[in-house]
Formats: structure tokens, sequence, C-alpha cells
């Protein structure tokens, strides 16, 4: 007896059913389905998917394969390399045809233009993780941006692209079985049983999860989001980050949800604003494939840095002296998520008062966070540390302790991960050093014992950066 050929529906960063133009072109064909993860062995060295990422997507493979038991096909895991081994899969199958998302790592595109002629199938790209392609949006003379508002600009003047798809109401098996590995022979999750606790708190993968936490979203936090999403002490963030990472939510879904929900609240303009910073993120890495290693602007090659790892391995624990910059450090190692204005605090901290190198928090961030998302890490470093498109100039240097008491005022965040300051006054909270004895004593706060005492003053931390800037200019 034969069987009809079957389609493979290669997932990468697509790992839902709602809105996957992969999976919609793959269900439409009339064949049957193969979906298939592969753990690709040839991703770069520094950019192999993190500890955070390696939890995540433990827990978001597992329910996208319970999904797809239920629409009719499983789900089928393989690890190696992808030259080898979608090639093989081709074999294996008899497919007639290869349905998978467009990627925006340039070494991806690179590795998939050169297994198309060996594939032994023809390959089909969809959109699938973007708003829109990475050479879609140009210039008037055909180039890509380097500014971010004429980007969106001209990403609303093209419209939102279409409505999101509906997931398929069934998928049919191939008429033979095709091996699976076992996603707990992979060894995704960490070996230590207490390190990913407070990631178990606080998140739960898959696209039912998030799906519901747009639906929250939208529903509490989206009209107000423009002047909420800057209070880290507050839930006013959507924290769909690493969902829209992993494609368990397109931001398709993300434009829609929110213009359905409140469409003239100004938090829904700031909403989509962010969706388009990410997208605008995905065009540069398009247009620079040495975004993560290389700065966009190559005068700041030169830029004079320090290479201590003392101080490095202080900012990675929270250990800073700095409350809030180690409120945001310990929210990043507890549950894998750091606040976005926090972000922007302590990378500032790291590049500028410190003067360590931007990549050296980028690596960090990316193995600890659960939304390390190459584009977005990439293009948000470099725009903390001017050397990217569109960045903050390097003398913008952000004042911790100001931060701290404009975002921070009633100190519910920095107690909230830094609980041994917890019983200070909010005078003093932000800045402990300053504080009189007799405050620290009633808070029972010893600096140097129970808490750090900064490992930088900041004046001088700031007149060192302002000075490495202006040695750079002159050399340049």
């Amino acid at each position: 007896m034969t069987h009809p050929a079957p389609v493979l529906l290669w997932l990468r960063r697509e790992l839902r059913l709602a809105d996957n133009a992969a999976l919609t072109a793959a269900a439409t064909s009339g064949a049957p389905v193969v979906p298939v993860y592969i753990l690709d062995d040839d991703t770069p060295g520094a950019w192999k998917p993190g500890a955070a990422h390696r939890w995540w997507l433990h827990g978001s493979l597992s329910r996208l394969g319970a999904d797809l038991v239920r629409l009719g096909t499983p789900l089928v895991l393989r690890r190696g390399r992808i030259g080898d081994v979608l090639p093989a899969l081709v074999r294996e199958t008899g497919a007639s045809a290869v349905h998978a998302g467009t990627p925006t790592e340039g070494w991806a595109r690179t590795a998939i233009e050169a297994l198309r002629p060996e594939l032994g199938a023809p390959l089909t790209l969809h959109r699938t993780i973007t708003l829109f392609e990475g050479d879609a949006i140009r210039t008037k003379t055909g180039g890509p941006y380097t500014v971010f508002t004429p980007y969106a600009n001209a990403c609303l003047a093209a419209g939102r692209p279409g409505k999101p798809l509906p997931p398929p109401k069934a998928l049919h098996a191939p008429g033979k079985p095709v091996r699976s590995d076992q996603l707990e022979a992979w060894h995704l999750l960490p070996t230590k049983p207490d390190w990913a606790g407070g990631f178990r708190e606080t998140w739960t993968p898959g696209e039912a999860a998030a799906t519901a936490r747009m639906a929250a979203f939208a529903k509490a936090i989206l009209a107000g989001y423009d002047s909420t999403r800057n209070i880290p002490g507050v839930e006013g963030t959507s924290k769909l980050a690493p969902h829209l990472h992993f494609g368990e939510i397109s931001p398709l879904q993300g434009w829609a949800a929110a213009e359905h929900a409140a469409p003239d609240a100004p938090g829904t303009a700031s909403w989509i604003n962010e969706l388009l910073w990410r997208d605008f993120s995905a065009h540069l890495l398009w247009h620079h494939p040495n975004l993560p290693e290389q700065p966009l602007r190559s005068a700041f090659a030169a830029m004079p840095v320090r290479h201590d790892e003392h101080d490095l391995h202080a900012w990675e624990r929270g250990h800073t002296g700095i409350p809030i910059v180690d409120a945001g450090m310990r929210q990043l190692r507890q549950i894998g998520w750091m606040h976005n204005r926090m972000r922007m605090v302590t990378a500032s901290f790291l590049i500028k008062h410190l003067l360590l190198p931007w990549q050296a928090g980028e690596a960090f961030f990316w193995d600890s966070l659960v939304c390390a998302d190459l584009a977005s890490n990439s293009a948000s470093w470099q725009w903390v540390a001017g050397c990217g498109a569109d960045a903050a100039p390097f003398f913008r240097v952000f004042n911790p302790v100001l931060q701290g008491q404009k975002f921070d005022p009633d100190g519910a965040y920095v107690r909230a991960y830094v609980p041994e300051l917890a019983a200070l006054p909010n005078r003093w909270l932000h800045e402990p050093w300053n504080a009189p004895a007799d405050v620290l004593a009633n808070a029972n706060v010893r600096l140097g014992a129970t808490y750090p005492r900064p490992i930088i003053d900041l004046a001088k931390g700031r007149d060192r950066a302002l000075a490495a800037f202006k040695a750079l200019r002159e050399a340049a």
C-alpha cells in the first residue's frame, strides 16, 4: 500500500498553531504534515541557546507537541546540523515540499540557501516571526533604515499586514510513523533542582499561556501602558517578550488584539511602537549580520574600555552597591526577565560607569533572559552604548540614583529584589551610602557587610566615561 507524500513543516521560532503562515501552507496542501523541530548544532558558539532560553524551549516544545497531537500529527524532534538533518528527513519521509519561517539571523539564512540544492524538495519560506520581512520596508532610495522613527512611520503607512491566520482544524499524519528524539534526552532543563524555581513560579511557556497573557494585558494594562511601562514596581508591562521570541504568539496577533481592545488609547499606540521597535531590530540584523559582535558605528570599535572581571561579576550578581542596578540584575537572575526601564539602567551602568564592553553585558543577557532575542538584544545594547542605529548619544549617562527616585519613588521594586535594604526610608533607599549612621543602624544595614558599598563613585565613573568618549572623538 502506498501512502501520499507528506510535506515537512520545519519549525524554528514559530512554536504555535494560530497565525503561522508556514503551518497554514502545509495544512492546506492536502498532504500529510510532518512537523519537525531541529536542535541546530550549527549555531555559532557564542549564540547557542543560553540556559534560560533552553528552559523555556523545553516547556514550549512540550506544549506544542501536545497541541499537534490533538490536531492529528506528532511533533518530530531531531538534533544535529541542519544541512544534514533536514535533507535526511526529506529522504526518509519522501516529502514533496518543505515549509518554514524566514529567519533573521545571517548564519541561518546562509545555511538555508546552502542546503536548498541538497534538500531534495522545494523549500518555501514564510513570514512568521516579524510584522514585515527584513527587506520589505526600505527608504526612498531603496536602502535599509538606520533610524527608528522613519522606519516606524513607514511601517504605519504600510498598515497592519493583514489579519492573523486561524489555526488549522486538523492535520493528517503520514502513513508511516517518523522517528523522533525524546525531549528529555536533550537535557534542556537545568540539572540544579532549584536553579529555575523563580522561572517556574513566574512563567508558563506555550501558546495557550501566551494567548491568556495577551488577553490579560489587553484587559487590565494596555490602556495605560504608555505610563505604567516605565514603573518597574507595578505590573505595567505585557511580559509577552518570551512568548513573542519563541513565536507562541505573533506580533501581528499582538497588534490586532490591542487594536480590538482599545483602538484609541495612548497605551495602544505605545504598545504598537514597541512591536515596531522589535521589527526594527530584526530589520537591522537582517541588513547587518554582524550586529551582535560589531558596532554599527565603526568608530566605536576603538572605544577605550576596561576588562575587569571583579566589576563584571559584581554587576552580574547584583552586588554593585547601587540599589536600583542590583534590583534589576537580581530580578534577571531570579525570573529570567528584567523590566525594560531597568534594562536600560543596568546596561548604562555597565557600559558607562564601569566602562566595560557592551558585548560582555549582551552575552550575559543572552544566557540569562528567557526572551533572549538576538536582534533585540544586540540592537538594544548598541543603542545604550551609543554605537548602534538611532542610538542614544554616548554622553547620555543614566544616573541610577535619579532613575530609582523617579521610577521607583516608593521603593517597591528595590525592596522586592534587595530585601536587605527594605527597612530603609524612601529618602535613602536609592543612595544608602549617603544615609546617616543612625538611619542605617535602625534599618539593620551595615555597608560592606549586609550590603556592599558602591563599586564605583558615580560622579567619577561618569567623568571617566565622558573622558573616554572624548578620547575616541579626538582620535577619529
